[in-house]
């Protein structure tokens, strides 16, 4: 990677790893984009455009005018707003993921996108679930994601785009804000745990899925992207965690910072029944196999880190 154009750089991965990026490649060699315009870091500390990856002419023209030969496309509804509006959900997540791969054909650019452990589904192995398994998704997200994987794949065997990808699980960051996912409740547990010392859940109790904390998520990108094309039998998407927890998991990891934490559940239905479709635990061993992902943070390593840096800001 040299020249890497990002799209959707101010949601919830793309505004740290613009950061991280810029950390390790140069400011100017990382072009933000996204389709609104704020005083982050992510605009003001390098290249900004403002680009609707809808309008694949512009977003060609972006990637021509830097001469990118990367790109990372990040932008997308995530899980729950996409079920709460999936025709344009579809519209955005796959016509966004064809406009963006175009522009990788035509520059001959590598590629990135993100997948998640929405694209499996309730026939999916629940304990441990396979790298190679059954996924039938029953959420719009679900379905963009496995259609996202299988379309990726297309382009690096039909165009010889060296596309890459993960299969993430819930990511938890102390930077960004949740922005629509299922797994959202885990971030949210934090901020009101230094704010108000107690949290009502909208995932019900004994509710386990997979999570990793956002600095784990940045480096399994960059370690994707960076590692050696003929190592790699799988491209689009890599299994990928670090801990399975619960909601009362993470109350007790909390707990033992935040003295007289208070947990509740108030159980979303719409909410619940995506979480309960998906995976208890997953498999990451091919992402290990295949370029060596590893991760450092535990749950109560990752709940010392985010309790210090939201007292910190908060």
């Amino acid at each position: 990677m040299k020249r890497i154009l990002i799209t959707g750089a101010l949601g919830q991965i793309g505004s740290e790893l613009t950061l991280k990026l810029r950390e390790i490649y140069g400011a100017d060699q990382v072009i933000a984009t996204d389709i609104k315009k704020n005083d982050s870091e992510a605009v003001v500390g390098g290249p900004f455009e403002t680009v609707d990856v809808m309008d694949v002419n512009k977003l060609m023209e972006i990637a021509k005018k830097y001469k990118v030969d990367t790109i990372m496309h990040l932008a997308a509804l995530l899980s729950a707003t996409a079920e709460a509006n999936p025709i344009f959900a579809w519209k955005l997540n796959m016509g966004g993921l064809m406009n963006a791969l175009e522009t990788a054909r035509e520059l001959k650019a590598q590629f990135f996108t993100p997948s998640s452990i929405g694209a499996f589904g309730p026939s999916t192995p629940k304990i441990h679930t396979p790298q190679d398994t059954i996924m039938r998704p029953i959420t719009m997200y679900g379905v963009n994601k496995v259609a996202g994987e299988l379309l990726a794949d297309y382009y690096y065997y039909k165009f010889g785009v060296d596309t890459r990808g993960l299969r993430f699980p819930g990511l938890i960051s102390n930077v960004a804000l949740p922005g629509g996912g299922t797994t959202d409740y885990a971030v949210e547990i934090y901020y009101e745990a230094v704010k108000k010392g107690k949290y009502t859940s909208y995932i019900a109790e004994g509710t386990y899925m997979d999570m990793m904390y956002m600095p784990d998520a940045l480096r399994a990108i960059i370690d994707l992207m960076e590692a050696d094309a003929s190592k790699l039998k799988h491209r689009n998407s890599f299994n990928v965690t670090a801990m399975s927890i619960a909601p009362e998991d993470i109350a007790a990891s909390i707990a033992m910072l935040v003295p007289g934490f208070e947990l509740n559940y108030k159980v979303d239905p719409a909410r619940q029944r995506i979480a309960d479709s998906w995976p208890d635990s997953i498999d990451a061993s091919a992402a290990s196999e295949e370029w060596g992902f590893k991760y450092k943070y535990d749950l109560d390593k990752m709940t010392k880190d985010m309790i210090e840096k939201l007292r910190e800001r908060l």
